[in-house]
């Protein structure tokens, strides 16, 4: 196994390090072994294996489990990210979303599929990511949505509190109350309108090509194979592989 595709850098490491549970001014037994245990959740993240085909050299495969449950719930994953990602560029914003499909043995977690973002398409089983980029293409949020609800449902959280001075969508998030939201704040709507919209709306397209930022965003983090195709079960699971892979990439 090659691990010098998996490593967390010192760099990394000082910046995460503090935020990590199992400090000497935590309660309990100390985490002696965080470092291995991101190297873990890493590989399995990159190869996109079930975790019971860890590596030895990682521990248990149970309890590496275990503890990543544990973070993922008190969304250490999510603060991992904050720390690792740079102050956004919001001279504009892009907004789009990417289907990604969910293996069969990802299917029947408490709670249901629609709670735990996951839908039936044409391809299947699928669950939706929607994500905000800042103008350098560096995500700034994401949210989960099951695979047949439509993009736009994503856009209020994601924008919420957020300031910009544009927003570069495609016709998916052509709605009468985005625009109106955006005009409400001062922010241009770059997003091209539908075709049967009655009467067209102007845009700037010169901006508008920049949104394959977005795109390429979305090709970077599937390169983790557990990103492109979802093996875990809850939402809360796979955001929290989203936001690790996110922190790795915002760390490059």
């Amino acid at each position: 196994m090659d691990r010098a595709r998996f490593v967390v850098s010192n760099s990394v490491w000082e910046k995460i390090e503090a935020l990590l549970p199992g400090k000497q001014s935590d309660r309990g037994v100390t985490a002696k072994d965080n470092r291995l245990f991101l190297e873990a959740v890493l590989w399995r993240a990159r190869a996109g294996l079930p975790w019971r085909d860890l590596p030895p050299e990682f521990g248990h495969w149970n309890s590496v489990f275990t503890r990543f449950r544990r973070w993922a719930r008190a969304q250490v994953f999510d603060r991992i990210f904050k720390a690792l990602s740079s102050e956004p560029d919001f001279e504009y914003a892009m907004i789009d979303g990417t289907i990604v499909t969910v293996h069969q043995k990802a299917s029947g977690a408490k709670g249901g599929a629609e709670k735990n973002a996951i839908g039936r398409s044409r391809g299947g089983l699928t669950s939706k990511i929607v994500a905000l980029v800042d103008a350098l293409g560096n995500l700034v949020r994401f949210v989960l949505l099951a695979g047949q609800r439509h993009d736009s449902v994503g856009v209020a959280p994601l924008i919420d509190g957020v300031s910009f001075d544009a927003l570069l969508g495609d016709k998916a998030f052509d709605a009468d109350w985005l625009r109106a939201d955006l005009d409400d704040r001062g922010a241009a709507a770059v997003i091209p309108p539908r075709s049967n919209r009655k009467v067209i709306i102007d845009y700037d397209k010169e901006m508008y090509r920049w949104r394959h930022l977005v795109e390429n965003y979305f090709a970077k983090i599937k390169e983790f194979r557990s990103i492109a195709t979802r093996y875990d079960k809850t939402a809360e699971s796979f955001s929290a592989n989203i936001n690790l892979a996110a922190a790795l990439i915002a760390a490059r």
